[in-house]
């Protein structure tokens, strides 16, 4: 496997400007993602900070991509250990306040819920999950700590 990968992508604007009541300028917060051969992506900013909250945003585009990968990472080393998956699903939660005087993400929590087919892999198939956490690209990307808190039964 190649030791880099680049992916391209490319935002529009589609949020347009306008006026308040005060004739103050206002600017739209929506937008699309676009990446090639892939559905495009309605964002906006949280509805928090003038945006839509019926469209994703900056931050659960963030909690979802982490999530994502720690599934895509945990399915990968169930597969190499013979560990077959029957169900997984996942909820997460991210965090967003102000640390060192900046508004960011300081941390995620993961609670994935496995599925197994052998009870007697239940301790391996949790343990895999430390190696998942460990191996993810995208917590091994940012800033600030996930946790994970799997569940796995058979």
């Amino acid at each position: 496997m190649a030791q880099q990968h680049t992916f391209e992508g490319e935002l529009h604007w589609t949020g347009g400007a306008g006026e308040d009541e005060h004739g103050k300028l206002t600017l739209g917060r929506s937008y699309v993602l676009r990446f090639k051969d892939k559905a495009p992506i309605e964002g906006s900013s949280p509805g928090v900070f003038k945006g839509d909250d019926t469209r994703h945003n900056p931050e659960t585009l963030m909690v979802s991509s982490v999530m994502a990968c720690h599934h895509a990472t945990y399915i990968a080393v169930c597969e190499r250990a013979g560990v077959r998956v029957l169900e997984y699903r996942d909820t997460a939660t991210g965090t967003l306040a102000i640390k060192d005087g900046t508004m960011r993400m300081v941390g995620i929590v993961l609670w994935p819920q496995v599925r197994i087919a052998d009870a007697a892999q239940l301790d391996l198939a949790r343990e895999l999950h430390a190696k998942a956490h460990a191996n993810c690209f995208m917590t091994n990307s940012v800033n600030f700590e996930v946790t994970v808190e799997p569940t796995v039964t058979a």
